[in-house]
């Protein structure tokens, strides 16, 4: 889950997402000895980012895209004679891309939260919602409407829950009576009587 998403849903919404907000993988943050986004200090209210090696940022720019990114630019003259570029970029300057602050502020807080026992036993109940909507789609056909207007369709739906339940009672219901077993033929006495093994396959109940 993005976090534009859950911020969008609580702003326009006033609900809360709950959903795995995963860190953006780049080929610096794969690799352990490289300087990937959260090595640079940013300085919100001078609009400058700086560097482990103290160079700031010379530019400050938010290109217009559905993603609200801020890109922060490092000058050549800083970036190409650092002992350090290998680690840092493959190009001849450094360009930091991140969220603007309240995002990620909201991002930090997510991948916080989300390393907390209570957050996980919330989030483990989207896995039986998951389970009941692909019944839903796979084993009663929920993708497809039978009828055409929305009256009927929600028609549909409501009998297809009913049944789904109803299901589900009687797969928990109580357990029926084990039925004793078969009385033995005459080969499984004489078997017996004769003391010799036989398959357990033979034991089965009636």
């Amino acid at each position: 889950m993005s976090i534009q998403i859950r911020h969008r849903a609580a702003r326009e919404h006033r609900i809360t997402l709950i959903g795995l907000v995963k860190p953006k993988t780049t080929r610096k943050s794969r690799k352990g000895n490289v300087f990937d986004r959260d090595a640079f200090t940013i300085d919100w209210d001078n609009k400058q980012v700086t560097c482990s090696q103290d160079h700031t940022s010379t530019s400050w720019l938010t290109p217009v895209s559905v993603a609200p990114y801020i890109h922060a630019k490092f000058a050549k003259r800083d970036c190409l004679p650092c002992p350090l570029k290998p680690q840092c970029t493959r190009s001849e300057h450094r360009l930091v891309g991140f969220l603007p602050r309240e995002l990620k502020d909201l991002q930090t807080e997510a991948h916080a939260e989300q390393q907390t026992r209570p957050w996980q036993r919330r989030y483990a109940i989207r896995a039986g919602i998951e389970g009941a909507i692909s019944e839903f789609v796979h084993g009663h056909g929920m993708s497809q409407s039978r009828n055409r207007s929305q009256g009927k369709a929600h028609v549909q739906h409501v009998l297809t829950a009913i049944a789904i339940n109803i299901e589900r009672v009687a797969a928990h219901g109580p357990l029926a009576r084990e039925r004793p077993p078969r009385t033995p033929t005459a080969l499984q006495g004489f078997l017996d009587w004769q003391r010799i093994p036989q398959p357990r396959t033979w034991r089965t109940t009636g």
